[in-house]
């Protein structure tokens, strides 16, 4: 399984009969990047409020696109701040098993479904315009685009190397990028449009913008619901797992064996090992937790270790 690395530690310690213990302290992608979302949060904000209005003003479709894909920028990075701080904070609550890590996947799937409406909605619009195209203000749309085009960067560059570890973080990071190219395109369109005065311009690149995101907005959206319906991670191959597990010595049966994502950079495992007689419990406990984490980095795997004469499980329905 491939992935980035993760920063994750084995924490040993004692309990009350003096039995060494030990637990995996994640630090969560989308937590280890919430400074650079929340500065591009701001910068995107103070800058929304401009080209919304300037989009208004000059009559472009093209400008008012990217004005829109700017709002739903704001409101994605929003998203995703609020649920990296509701997850930390949910991480706390005795009633949440698992906290609200999840969450940070449902700001994804959110954003991804705003990206695909508001690149949708321009599309349907443009296409509406090429007969009847109205007067635009190269020179407002020019100037906006420009300066648009410069706090995309900013936030891009702010968010990339998020991206690559949280889901979160990555929802956010594609809703940028699609207002950078945006961006670029309306100044592409500003000056063929001053040049030529050919207005059916604006609204083709209008149309090229939402085509262009459409796919990005579905792929997003079908990460996120892979990880919703606690499927097993991308790339994991389950009966190479099920494999090593039943390779440690003394284990003779591998079986009800799940792997799923909780959030970006967290996976998740459950199994039960069937163990022949005299085995060391302990030490297969052990050998397989460690299997898990340095060969799979599965930091949380909930293990059931079985004697070999044990029966019930055939008797699970599902």
């Amino acid at each position: 399984m491939t992935g980035n690395t993760r920063h994750t530690e084995r924490v040993a310690g004692h309990d009350e009969h003096g039995r060494e213990t030990h637990s995996h302290i994640s630090i969560r992608a989308g937590e280890r990047h919430k400074g650079p979302l929340l500065a591009a949060f701001v910068l995107l904000a103070a800058f929304m409020v401009v080209e919304v209005v300037a989009g208004l003003l000059s009559n472009s479709l093209a400008l008012l696109s990217d004005a829109g894909h700017m709002v739903t920028d704001v409101i994605g990075v929003g998203m995703a701040l609020a649920a990296i701080q509701l997850a930390s904070r949910g991480s706390e609550r005795r009633h949440r098993t698992f906290g609200l890590y999840r969450l940070e996947i449902l700001a994804a799937l959110a954003n991804a479904v705003l990206l695909a409406a508001v690149a949708a909605y321009v599309v349907i619009e443009a296409i509406g315009r090429f007969g009847d195209s109205p007067e635009i203000d190269q020179t407002t749309m020019l100037v906006v685009a420009v300066l648009g085009l410069l706090a995309n960067l900013v936030a891009f560059v702010l968010l990339r190397a998020g991206s690559k570890e949280s889901l979160n973080v990555e929802g956010a990071y594609l809703e940028v990028l699609s207002d950078t190219v945006g961006s670029f395109a309306v100044i592409v369109g500003a000056v063929v449009i001053s040049a030529t005065g050919w207005s059916w311009v604006d609204p083709a690149i209008a149309i090229a913008i939402g085509v262009w995101i459409l796919p990005r907005a579905w792929r997003l959206a079908a990460r996120a619901l892979r990880i919703v319906m606690q499927s097993a991670p991308p790339g994991l191959d389950l009966d190479a797992v099920a494999g090593e597990l039943s390779a440690i010595d003394g284990v003779v049966d591998v079986h009800d064996l799940h792997v799923w994502t909780l959030t970006s950079d967290m996976e998740v495992a459950s199994a039960h090992l069937r163990v022949a007689d005299g085995s060391d419990s302990h030490g297969v406990l052990d050998a397989a937790r460690e299997l898990l984490l340095t060969r799979y980095r599965i930091g949380h795997a909930t293990l059931q270790i079985e004697p070999i004469d044990h029966t019930g499980c055939s008797e699970v329905a599902w």
